[in-house]
């Protein structure tokens, strides 16, 4: 957030969505009612250590990074806030004092601080939880605007797939070995995740359409929503028609799955490091693409979404319910989840990081990658256009490409290939990810001399080790 932002929103002063607190060296607990009320009405934002008489009053700086870590615990605590939610937290320094800046969207979920409702008004935060009525205004607000909360009470868990509740439970295991889904039924976890809900106003319950993107089998997503799809195109040698295409019209878990190796198979990925570690800037800036277009989607507009790559940029566009219009700011932008529970999940299994960190990612890595500059255009149709230097010929896949002879033997795997893999696996790789990060081209080489003896040793984990062969097989430290 820059500075001149900060310094009008502290001109402006408290308002139904502008909070100040007081914060010198210690959490004011009052915070968390307002993030409450905040999330429950239209978001807002709030600044610690400033006075309600909209003075930098300052926060220790020796005492910043606690807070912040007190705000992190407490907000995916469920005994503070329920459902659990993950906010945007900066440190800035304002005429020599440091104060937290906090953006809170607003949610698709009604959500209680201590079990107790707040909403928001002029005058600050207010507890409605004994007043039914105003309690069932809210849950109709939040239906009519966040799609994603439409329930199908008629959907039943056998509409689901048991085989994709198991993978995404593993990947959050795989961030988190704490993980609470861990020890979860599939519908204890469907019920936490909030993909199992109640509307309060018609008595109705069942699987939210958030449920069915997210684990619905193919029959099931396209009975839902018929128009459902997401065009993959590569249009280099052919500009009028294509040379490669992949028509996704499948639940959002394998959807990036498929957006993500299209790309990794047309893309090039140049080498590059960071703080004396490779990284892959193809997959930091495209990882950012593929999350936006699932999870920020519209997905009750039949617009067709899709990713082209052309010679020299990338673009996608997608159905959206806009908070502007125009070319964003990116340096100067307050993001809003359109999809919060569908973020969430996605969130838990390393799909997508906090809100508002995907547009900084691009921004940042774009430079390094084809030292262009990214557009992103909200309206009815949301853009982002991203350069790539220019391609002379399609891109061939790695089963395409000549073998390369092995060149190590199993028991002789490069330490500082095997540094590159714990570094690269922290979240889980296919084996076409794997081998597009390491440079190599022979499949079998990978396989038998570095992905085995790591395997046998326990360096790297299946994600679906009672199915070694399966196309969904992903690795993992």
């Amino acid at each position: 957030m820059s500075e001149l932002r900060i310094k009008k929103l502290i001109k402006q002063g408290e308002g139904i969505s502008v909070e100040f607190k007081e914060c010198a060296s210690g959490l004011n607990q009052s915070v968390f009612e307002t993030i409450c009320a905040f999330l429950n009405r239209f978001g807002g934002e709030i600044l610690l250590g400033i006075s309600d008489k909209k003075k930098i009053t300052g926060i220790d700086k020796t005492k910043i990074e606690k807070i912040k870590k007190e705000l992190v615990n407490n907000l995916n605590n469920q005994q503070v806030i329920s459902p659990t939610i993950y906010l945007s937290i900066e440190s800035i320094t304002i005429n020599g004092k440091n104060i937290i800046y906090i953006f809170v969207p607003p949610s698709s979920q009604v959500h209680k601080c201590k079990g107790k409702i707040y909403d928001r008004n002029e005058d600050g935060d207010f507890n409605i939880t004994n007043n039914h009525s105003l309690i069932s205004a809210l849950y109709m607000n939040k239906q009519n605007y966040y799609t994603e909360n439409k329930i199908y009470s008629y959907c039943k868990l056998s509409d689901l797939r048991a085989d994709l509740i198991y993978k995404v439970r593993k990947f959050a295991v795989n961030q988190k070995s704490t993980h609470t889904w861990n020890n979860m039924s599939d519908m204890e976890l469907l019920k936490s995740s909030k993909l199992y809900s109640k509307d309060f106003v018609t008595n109705k319950e069942g699987f939210t359409l958030a449920a069915i993107l997210l684990f619905g089998k193919d029959e099931t997503i396209l009975s839902v929503i018929p128009h459902h799809k997401t065009d993959l195109i590569l249009r280099i040698k052919n500009p009028d028609r294509y040379d490669d295409r992949d028509d996704v019209r499948t639940n959002l878990i394998d959807s990036f799955d498929r957006i993500m190796n299209f790309i990794n198979k047309h893309l090039p990925d140049p080498f590059y490091t960071e703080k004396t570690q490779r990284i892959s800037l193809r997959e930091k800036i495209f990882r950012e693409v593929a999350s936006n277009i699932l999870i920020h989607r519209e997905y009750m507009n039949a617009f067709p979404a899709k990713i082209i790559i052309e010679k020299d940029k990338v673009y996608s566009e997608n159905s959206n319910k806009p908070h502007g219009f125009g070319l964003i700011d990116v340096n100067n932008f307050s993001p809003f989840p359109k999809n919060p529970v569908i973020a969430r999940v996605f969130k838990e299994i390393g799909f997508a990081d906090e809100l508002g960190s995907g547009i900084r990612n691009i921004t940042k890595y774009i430079r390094y990658y084809s030292k262009g500059v990214p557009q992103l255009i909200e309206g009815d149709i949301f853009k982002i256009i991203i350069p790539i230097i220019p391609q002379d010929t399609v891109q061939d896949t790695p089963q395409d490409t000549v073998q390369d002879t092995p060149q190590d033997t199993p028991q002789d795997t490069p330490q500082d290939k095997i540094n590159m893999i714990k570094e690269f696996c922290k979240t889980p790789k296919t084996r076409v990810e794997l081998q597009n990060h390491l440079g190599l081209k022979d499949r079998e080489h990978l396989r038998i001399s570095i992905l085995k003896p790591l395997l046998e040793k326990g360096i790297l984990k299946m994600t679906l080790p009672d199915k070694p062969n399966s196309k969904y097989q992903k690795y993992y430290i």
